[in-house]
């Protein structure tokens, strides 16, 4: 499925997996919840616990990438790469 119909569909559940700082200096989806990918891990009762799709996203979708790739090794189906924060914000702002 597209990022763009996960998105249309609603009830879904941003996580940004990229450093603290980052997200000082390139800015932040106000919506977005921040769990660093070298963290990612220890959220899983976390993640499983939440209702809905679930899409990562980072930099340039290499770090949401792994996010993504972890969780659907565990067993996860509702699991998305949403990409990189730019690109992720513009789709956002045209839907």
């Amino acid at each position: 499925m597209a990022i763009e119909d996960v998105l249309k569909a609603g009830n879904y559940h941003l996580i940004d997996v990229r450093e603290p700082l980052e997200l000082e200096v390139d800015g932040s989806i106000a919506e977005a919840n921040n769990i660093p990918l070298g963290d990612i891990e220890a959220h899983i009762d976390e993640i499983r616990a939440l209702d809905g799709n679930v899409i990562f996203f980072c930099r340039s979708g290499n770090r949401s990438g792994k996010a993504t790739d972890f969780y659907k090794s565990q067993g996860f189906e509702n699991v998305y790469n949403g990409g990189g924060y730019n690109d992720l914000s513009q789709t956002l702002e045209n839907l």
